[in-house]
């Protein structure tokens, strides 16, 4: 999925990697003729890059982004508790992930198109949301979940 280059920095081994809103790194090496990015070598020339879109492989595969920490979590809810708000679409904000820990029974985790994953989670499966993509939950008879916030540290 597409998601804009927030900002630029250099890598351990001094390469230029772009970060992108999720929270997902990219490398951006000027390497010819593998890669010709020759203005990732002046700040002029990463800074008109800010706001760009990059596919970001990392969000499709929902893999959490290395450095992110949980910072909030909802009470326990149950089937007669859920909010109504988590019955229908919604997405967390830019760069908030999620994962939603079932303790008992079963949750449906449905996340909608461009993605659209239909998935049951358990106590041995929980769901990763990713940031800004629509989804909602519905309860599979008794069930007893929360959902945990992670951004960046």
């Amino acid at each position: 999925m597409q998601r804009p280059i927030t900002s630029f920095a250099l890598d351990q081994e001094a390469h230029w990697t772009a970060t992108l809103s999720c929270g997902h790194l990219q490398h951006t090496r000027h390497n010819p003729p593998i890669s010709e990015r020759p203005w990732v070598l002046s700040e002029e020339g990463r800074a008109s890059r800010i706001g760009t879109e990059r596919d970001c492989f990392r969000c499709d595969q929902f893999e959490m982004p290395d450095g992110h920490a949980p910072y909030q979590r909802t009470p326990d809810f149950n089937r007669d508790s859920v909010p109504a708000g988590l019955r229908k679409s919604h997405s967390t904000k830019v760069g908030v992930w999620a994962l939603i820990h079932v303790v008992s029974g079963s949750l449906r985790y449905v996340v909608e198109p461009p993605v659209q994953i239909d998935s049951v989670l358990t106590p041995e499966a929980p769901g990763i949301v990713v940031p800004e993509l629509l989804h909602h939950v519905e309860p599979l008879g008794d069930v007893e979940f929360y959902v945990e916030f992670w951004k960046s540290l």
